[in-house]
């Protein structure tokens, strides 16, 4: 299968924020932040992040002048990059930053610290893709406290982008960390392949993944994970489109790929259930099974662009709101 629109961006992806890798490399980085009155703070503890609840999810962005942010040294803070045109820092106060018993405990007033993966679709998409990046920095940072070669502690560097053992006999430097996975539509042309698993919500069934090994191809790893996974081997894989994952540091590699249409599904371990769904089943769905994945991920993209090539009247308009409203531009 050909992808229709494989150039615009994947939730989590595209152009919604500067990076500029450059300003990294100014050791004076957190002093001009400070001296900045645009600069944008957002707070994370652990894994989740301080967020606005009403009347929609919104990042909570803190003034210089917050006592979390006001004292917050290079050992928590790390430069984004620039947000809507203005610098943008994270204060990370979960593992491995130091303890502040003398500040004072309320938040600002309609704020909370949230995960990212419940709330993610009610977010505007940059503001989602901002907490994403941010996600996955705080979560390489606190498993990343000590040096894996030595044991030695570890301290930040280039504005909170690299992490350097302090043993001066080992010194290693230590760069944040993504898991590339594959996740694959396999067709027969009239059909998709979708599996669940044990644990996801009753019904919810989605395309095919699995993490790529050492030594192995993108497409190696796609022929390998279909055929463990169900058995059916696939030919003609076509890539489509990539999706940064924080949970926690993936990246998925989405994929088409085609099987023969009398090729027979047996489940492994790694599967509750897999089976084929012509697209008057995936429609039917809407009202038992398949419950698709949220739009928001790579999975169901794929399933959509698949169904979409074959049907006179598009996935998204048949499918019923609001849980199937897509997040906010």
């Amino acid at each position: 299968m050909t992808p229709t629109d494989s150039a615009a961006p994947n939730f989590f992806a595209g152009p919604y924020i500067d990076r500029r890798a450059d300003a990294r490399d100014d050791p004076d980085w957190l002093t001009a932040a400070r001296a900045d009155g645009q600069t944008r703070w957002i707070l994370a503890r652990g894994s989740s992040q301080l967020v606005r609840l009403e009347p929609e999810p919104s990042i909570a962005f803190l003034p210089g002048e917050d006592p979390r942010v006001a004292d917050a040294g290079l050992e928590s803070a790390i430069l984004l990059g620039w947000f809507q045109g203005a610098r943008c820092v994270l204060v990370d106060s979960g593992p491995g930053a130091p303890e502040r018993p003398d500040l004072p405990v309320a938040l600002p007033a309609n704020t909370r610290f949230e995960e990212l993966r419940p709330i993610s679709s009610r977010l505007a998409a940059d503001e989602a893709g901002l907490l994403a990046y941010a996600r996955a920095l705080s979560i390489w940072r606190s498993r990343h406290r000590f040096c894996g070669a030595c044991g030695s502690p570890t301290s930040p560097r280039r504005a909170g982008h690299s992490l350097h053992c302090s043993a001066p006999g080992c010194a290693i430097e230590i760069f944040p960390r993504i898991d590339p996975a594959i996740i694959v539509l396999v067709t027969d042309g009239e059909r998709a392949l979708l599996g669940r698993q044990a644990a996801w919500p009753t019904g919810r069934y989605s395309t095919l993944a699995g993490f790529v090994e050492p030594g192995e191809s993108l497409e190696d790893a796609v022929r390998r994970e279909v055929e463990e996974e169900t058995a059916v081997r696939v030919s003609d894989i076509v890539y489509h489109s990539s999706q940064p994952w924080p949970f926690p540091s993936s990246l998925m590699l989405g994929f088409f790929a085609q099987a023969s249409a009398d090729a027979v599904v047996r489940t492994s371990e790694e599967l509750e259930h897999a089976r084929w769904f012509t697209r008057a089943e995936i429609v039917a769905g809407a009202a038992g099974v398949p419950v698709l994945p949220p739009r928001t991920s790579i999975s169901h993209r794929l399933i959509e662009e698949w169904f979409d090539a074959g049907s006179e009247i598009p996935l998204a308009t048949q499918l019923e709101a609001p849980e199937w409203e897509a997040p906010r531009a």
